[in-house]
């Protein structure tokens, strides 16, 4: 009887799953090959917004891990006992901004409230939906500088913080809020310019170990993610690193 080689019993190892937000995807999918380079079972990462992805472990969704681009979506989770609280971490942080396609050399004046109004009320400006977190801190930014009523009528929403990006990548709107590390992943557009961090809550993201996780890779990965070198990973793709 052969014995299984160790390749064998990795590739039979149950890789754990991680629910992640959408302006994770370059870092996070770069995080799990590191990890995986050291001979654990790659991590399945699904990408969406922290809404639908919360919405889903509500649903029932069989994961280990969710990382929110919010605390408030981590915090429903809580509320409902779907994460193992004392897992519960914030480590990244991120910066809101205006982007415009390449060709577009619009510069974006955040200061007087008129001027804001004048360029991002010509419209159309892409955002992600309110239920999303990129899309409420938006919002929250454009109020806080007084131009909400004047450039809401103008706004076209996405399902998430990349479907945002998307229109703006495609010519579908001239300018988009979007986070800075969103920015930095699409060589098609540029940061025009950015909401001082009075503008709008503090952008975190927190991770959490979920209930129904049975698998130990998945806090095992968890840790790894809030290790240096995955740090290192993430401030390379533009985040903040707690």
């Amino acid at each position: 009887m052969l014995l299984p080689t160790l390749a064998t019993a990795q590739a039979a190892r149950r890789a754990p799953l991680v629910l992640a937000a959408a302006s994770l995807k370059e870092s996070m999918t770069a995080a799990a090959d590191a990890w995986a380079a050291k001979g654990h079972a790659k991590p399945v990462i699904s990408f969406a917004a922290s809404s639908a992805l919360a919405r889903q472990v509500e649903a029932g969704a069989s994961a280990d891990l969710f990382v929110s681009a919010d605390q408030e979506w981590m915090e429903d989770l809580a509320v409902k006992q779907l994460i193992v609280t004392s897992t519960r971490v914030t480590f990244l942080g991120n910066q809101l901004v205006v982007i415009a396609a390449k060709n577009n050399g619009v510069r974006i004046p955040l200061r007087p409230p008129a001027a804001l109004a004048r360029v991002l009320g010509a419209g159309p400006l892409a955002m992600a939906d309110t239920p999303v977190p990129a899309g409420k801190y938006g919002q929250a930014a454009l109020e806080k500088l007084g131009v909400w009523p004047q450039v809401s009528p103008k706004v076209v929403r996405g399902d998430s913080v990349r479907a945002a990006l998307a229109l703006v990548e495609r010519g579908a709107a001239p300018l988009g809020i979007v986070y800075a590390t969103d920015a930095k992943a699409s060589p098609a557009v540029w940061i025009a310019g950015v909401f001082p961090e009075s503008s709008h809550p503090p952008i975190t993201y927190p991770i959490a170990r979920l209930k129904a996780s049975t698998n130990p890779d998945g806090e095992a990965f968890r840790r790894f993610l809030l290790g240096g070198e995955a740090k290192a990973i993430f401030r390379r793709y533009g985040f903040t690193a707690r």
